[in-house]
């Protein structure tokens, strides 16, 4: 721990930020990619060590890296799906988000947001595979849309699913745009415009393949819409 300031635990290499939950709510989460997998088991062991009593998280890890880390912490949760690392319990949920995907390619982008979801202390509802290609899938869960206190979904190709869901429903919500698509979709540009350019009400949008924070930002409104 840093001698002089006790919100921070200087590893060395890092500067661990361990009051971001007395300011915030919700520990520091640790982005993997460009990281080593040492620096990863150092990070997340020092923020279990602050927040013993809640999940720390650990993001965007390469298949190498997650066999790593979680050999390194036995008590870990690997999401393979995600690309991601827990460790600790999950907080109690308060409040219910729904993470809504198009299509199977966009898999590890929507289990990354319902990790998070979770992580940060809300219930996930899982709507897998109601793209707007198979609009019959969609309508046939608008009970549970209207269920959640909040809504991410995720979608690539040309992104059309966010505004289909936003005509739908008055529950807010996060669009994430993913990289899924040919060659015009320009990695996930088509599909951002798209969402940006929303003529449906209550659309936000983050940038893409970002179902962190998709996750960070639906689960505080979800914690939010519960009464305390």
């Amino acid at each position: 721990m840093d001698q002089h300031d006790p919100r921070i635990a200087d590893l060395g290499f890092a500067r661990v930020d361990v009051d971001r939950a007395a300011r915030t709510g919700d520990p520091e989460v640790v982005y993997g990619a460009g990281k080593t997998p040492d620096q990863v088991v150092a990070i997340l062991r020092a923020l279990h060590d602050k927040h013993p009593e809640r999940a720390v998280l650990a993001t965007r890890l390469a298949p190498e890296a997650l066999d790593i880390v979680g050999a390194a912490l036995p008590d870990a949760t690997v999401d393979l799906v995600a690309r991601a690392v827990t460790l600790g319990p999950l907080p109690t949920a308060r409040g219910t988000v729904a993470v809504v995907s198009a299509g199977t390619s966009d898999a590890p982008v929507a289990a990354e947001a319902a990790l998070t979801v979770a992580v940060h202390g809300a219930a996930v509802d899982r709507i897998d595979d109601v793209g707007v290609a198979g609009l019959h899938r969609l309508l046939g869960v608008r009970d549970r849309l209207a269920a959640a206190d909040c809504l991410i979904v995720v979608a690539g190709m040309e992104g059309a699913l966010p505004s289909v869901v936003g005509g739908l429903t008055g529950v807010p919500i996060v669009a994430v745009p993913t990289s899924v698509g040919y060659g015009a979709s320009l990695g996930g540009i088509a599909a951002l415009l798209a969402m940006l350019n929303s003529c449906a009400p209550g659309v936000t949008v983050v940038n893409i393949d970002n179902g962190y924070g998709a996750g960070v930002h639906a689960a505080r409104v979800a914690r939010q819409s519960v009464p305390r």
